[in-house]
């Protein structure tokens, strides 16, 4: 049996955007997005009973509130975000059977939405349970998903006055057959078994709760609901469909696949490959944001080989419960120096990819992307450049970009993340929303970078006191490398106060494969690196504003190479095809940045945090490339034309165990 290399990694549950600190946060409405999510779509269910005919506190009724909030979720959801409109209790002082669709599920009219919310006057009873079964069926008759989200959000300021059908139950059925569907609730000036029923529903519903105590809290909440489920991860690839076992798992080859995975599933897929070439895989599930999740609820990936062998493991954790993100898992088959390992034959081999959730955790399916990339040996007569394990110039003290930040908009996942220079950005985020980025990163350089959460206004003694914010840096090839080495804080606790994380990769090097730490190995090829910003979900009970700032420095260290050889010149383009960034602090840098202090965020006073046993990364020393044409005897593919080297211990990659995840039991 080959031996195991195990992985494991504190999940980070991705997430980077470039927000900004900077720039005020406004909380009344924003500029509407101008991408609409692929498929999916919204209901928003009004309940217009009686009861919101109320004074909600502020000399105005609740219904005036409703009406006012429901316009700005308009004003803020994308162009042409597919959008309907359900209302119950509005046209009969007394009935269970009084739910009416007003707009129907459409391509966004905000003028049409707001004159229909306009008009609606509260009467009568509060259906809730019938209610969101017409919802489901609204969304339906619009069209299935293919890449978006399905959401019905729910607000309510009572529990459901007619019993029958119950709302939880049929939140709970909606949620088990319907993967791609999240109900969200908002309790206006809601409590006791009101709320419980509305945080049931939401629960159920594979979705969120939030609390509104007054017209403002409403708006804001409404808004951050509407603009998650618009701005779901994009999905990209050709459909497959996973198999519980080997013998019938499909086969890939070098693409991009999307499937689903439920929970504690393990899906197989089959690979060809050769002895020589580098396999990357790699695995992302993306739940709906928010969605119930434990700490230790994990992404496990393998790479399988004969009939009881694993060449490579890793596991990503969520390491929170505060609720999901995106999460990605990747490894890479490579053969070893010696060319002697089980896992170095040509054959057939499988990829393996397992969702594991604790009970209580969403049971929804939840869309699966998947990547393989095959890298082929180096040309004969290339010697690779030494391996580069250490972080050198770019580690945590690391000399960043400063000046004014320039606004960007991250995307919602891998496939449209934004491209980024170096340089200061900055961008704003939603409470359980992870924005993405991408830096073209060449042969010989580092990527290195620091995200500036926002100093923000805050809802005083109102619900949890504390959420979290995390970045994490992907390969081109979207395997994590930037947790559990003990040189950054990818994560800490967030209060509304200014927060400050930092992340970075070692240099590129092509030998890196060859090394032992786990945030190294991955980091051997050239091309765009992938950075991730993730809130919390609990932010939207702590910050005042629906959107909280984030500024991004971000520089790449070093001079890009021509190509992975020893030799190799300096690079007139980037492996991406855009001019490469000029080395850090040259005087011929031009459009460049001019180095300058870190801006520190402030530290939070609890000050510790909750991620435990972040073991430092074993590194072997570096080797130094084989003069060409040294020694005589066999030639191996592997080392692109270089002697044949006896095997050695120190030459093998050493399975370690790499524990960076969050301490068991606790909560961000």
């Amino acid at each position: 049996m080959a031996r195991r290399h195990r992985r494991w990694r504190a999940a980070l549950t991705c997430g980077l955007l470039l927000a900004s600190a900077a720039a005020p946060a406004h909380a009344a409405r924003t500029a509407p997005a101008t991408r609409a999510a692929d498929g999916g779509g919204m209901v928003m269910v009004l309940d217009s009973s009686g009861s919101m005919a109320k004074d909600d506190g502020s000399g105005t009724t609740r219904i005036a509130a409703a009406r006012k909030a429901v316009g700005t979720v308009a004003d803020a959801l994308p162009d042409g975000y597919p959008t309907g409109l359900r209302v119950y209790g509005a046209d009969k002082t007394q009935g269970c059977d009084d739910t009416r669709l007003v707009r129907p599920v459409a391509p966004l009219d905000r003028d049409g939405l707001k004159k229909a919310v306009a008009a609606v006057e509260p009467k009568g009873d509060t259906p809730i349970g019938l209610s969101l079964q017409a919802a489901a069926d609204d969304l339906r008759a619009y069209g299935g998903s293919s890449g978006g989200g399905r959401t019905i959000l729910l607000v309510s300021d009572g529990e459901d006055s007619c019993r029958t059908p119950s709302p939880c139950e049929v939140a709970a059925q909606l949620g088990r057959s319907a993967g791609d569907l999240r109900i969200d609730t908002v309790g206006f000036q809601v409590s006791g078994r009101a709320r419980q029923q509305l945080e049931c529903v939401a629960k159920a519903g594979n979705g969120r709760y939030y609390d509104a105590p007054d017209a403002g809290a409403l708006a804001r909440q409404l808004q951050r609901a509407g603009q998650l489920s618009a701005d779901g991860y994009r999905l990209k690839g050709e459909r497959v469909r996973g198999e519980p076992a080997r013998e019938t798992a499909p086969r890939l080859t070098p693409g991009q696949y999307t499937d689903t995975i439920g929970p504690n599933e393990k899906r197989y897929y089959a690979v060809d490959l050769d002895a020589a070439s580098t396999a990357d895989f790699s695995a992302t599930v993306a739940p709906q944001p928010g969605a119930a999740v434990d700490s230790l609820d994990a992404l496990h990936t393998e790479i399988a080989y004969g009939t009881d062998s694993i060449c490579e493991s890793a596991t990503e954790l969520f390491g929170q419960r505060e609720g999901a993100a995106p999460l990605a898992s990747g490894l890479s088959r490579v053969p070893s120096e010696s060319g002697y390992r089980g896992c170095d034959k040509a054959g057939r081999y499988w990829f393996v990819v397992e969702r594991k959730a604790a009970q209580g955790s969403d049971g929804a399916r939840w869309p699966l992307e998947l990547t393989f990339h095959v890298e082929h040996p180096l040309k004969k007569g290339v010697t690779p450049a030494q391996s580069a394990p250490e972080y050198g110039m770019g580690g945590k003290d690391a000399t960043l970009p400063a000046g004014a930040p320039q606004d960007v908009r991250g995307g919602t996942g891998f496939n449209d993340a934004r491209t980024l220079r170096q340089g200061v950005w900055r961008d704003r985020l939603l409470p359980a929303q992870t924005l993405w980025y991408k830096v073209p990163v060449g042969w010989g350089q580092q990527l290195r970078y620091d995200v500036q959460f926002a100093n923000e206004p805050t809802v005083n003694d109102r619900g949890a006191h504390y959420s979290y914010a995390a970045t994490q840096v992907y390969t081109p090839d979207r395997v994590p490398v930037g947790g559990g080495t003990g040189e950054f804080t990818p994560r800490k606790l967030y209060a509304g106060k200014p927060t400050s994380l930092q992340m970075g990769t070692v240099p590129v090097a092509w030998s890196n494969r060859y090394e032992s730490g786990t945030h190294v190995v991955p980091v051997h090829r050239a091309g765009g690196f992938y950075l991730a910003v993730t809130l919390g979900a609990k932010a939207a009970e702590i910050a005042r504003n629906p959107q909280i700032g984030v500024v991004l420095r971000v520089a790449v260290l070093g001079t890009a190479k021509s190509g992975p050889g020893a030799n190799a010149g300096r690079a007139a383009h980037t492996a991406s095809g855009d001019a490469a960034p000029t080395p850090d602090n040259a005087p011929e840098s031009g459009g460049g940045w001019k180095p300058g202090p870190v801006v520190a965020g402030g530290s939070l006073g609890v000050g510790v945090l909750l991620l435990a046993g972040l073991a430092a990364a074993y590194l072997r020393a570096r080797r130094s490339p084989v003069p060409d044409g040294a020694g005589a005897g066999p030639v191996d593919p592997r080392t692109a034309g270089e002697p044949l080297r006896p095997g050695t211990p120190g030459q093998e990659r050493r399975a370690q165990d790499h524990q960076g995840n969050a301490a068991k039991g606790e909560t961000w």
